[in-house]
This record gives structure tokens, sequence and C-alpha cells, in this order.
């Protein structure tokens, strides 16, 4: 497991958690490698109507700070916490573009990544079966308000995959390989 989900002092046996956690410490170095020889005319390209992969990493970026590890710090620290998320359009139409260099954006990402996973680090046991009010008003508990955060990951790492026309393990790979 990588080093932020090994850390972890008191986690439940859930086999499913332990991927989340390994996905959600892993994917700042994986958006680095699908991006790094990626120039701006790449990243600003799109479709009609839809978001350029720098826009998806921006997002990435801000709901990092400003929805889950929110969500997750009221998750373990108050009874019955309501969690919040922008609405994607209107975040998008309001965001603030000064920091969307592409080092920028990764250097924030890995930054406000690092510091959710060292609140992760902290919980205790009985924090993973805290409860809040899910998307339909289901209660989920932080262990799989945790599995939604990684799941949300992996869409907008395919997402991006998808705009670049390549994976991140593509990438990875490629640039090992010692030049021909």
């Amino acid at each position: 497991m990588s080093d932020g989900a090994a850390r972890i002092r008191f986690m439940p046996d859930n086999p499913d958690l332990e991927k989340a956690l390994a996905q959600l410490a892993a994917t700042p170095t994986r958006l680095a490698h699908l991006t790094v020889e990626s120039t701006d005319e790449d990243l600003d390209a799109a479709p009609e109507g839809e978001w350029s992969a720098r826009v998806v990493l921006a997002h990435l970026r801000d709901a990092e700070s400003l929805e889950f590890r929110v969500g997750l710090e009221r998750l373990v620290a108050e009874p019955n916490p309501a969690l919040f998320f922008l609405p994607p359009d209107e975040w998008e139409r309001d965001r603030n573009r000064e920091r969307d260099d592409k080092s920028v954006l990764l250097g924030d990402f890995a930054l406000q990544r690092q510091a959710s996973l060292n609140l992760v680090a902290t919980m205790r046991e009985s924090d993973w079966e805290r409860t809040a009010p899910g998307p339909r008003d289901e209660p989920i508990t932080a262990a799989q308000f945790v599995q939604i955060w990684a799941g949300h990951d992996a869409a907008h790492l395919g997402q991006i995959e998808a705009l670049l026309g390549e994976t991140a393990d593509g990438a990875q790979e490629r640039r090992a390989r010692p030049p021909e």
C-alpha cells in the first residue's frame, strides 16, 4: 500500500476501503505521469460543452480542499453533519482561473491530497463508522464516503485519459522504456 494509506493507525478490516485509500494516495502521481508531457493546447482541448483536462484538474484540486476533506472533517467531528458539494456548472463558471498553470494545478492538488491523507491517518477506529446523510439522504459512513471520493478520482482520471488519448499507466510505461 502507498505511503499515505500505510500510515493509518486504526482501519477496519475492509478491503474496499483499503483499495480506495491506496487509490487516493496514488492519484497525484498518476495525474502527473499522465499530464507531464501535455502542452497547453492538449490541456485546453475539449469537445463542445465538455470540460478540458485543465478544467478537470482544477476541479479535482478544488473538490479536494472545498468538498471532500471538509466533508470528512465534518463527518468525524460533528453529529449529523451536512455534506456540501458545489454544483459543477456553478463551480466552473465562478472558479478562480489565476491558478490554472499545469504545474500549479498538479502541485496544489498533491499538497491538498497530502493534507487529506494526513487527516485520514489520524482517524480513530470509531471514526470510520460515523455517519452523515448521503446523496439521497441515506446515511453513509466515513468509510463509504472515502470510497465515493476514490470513485470521484477514478471517474475524473478516466475523463482526463480520454481527453488526452493515453492512460496514466501507458504514459508511465512509455517513459520508463529506454530510448530506441
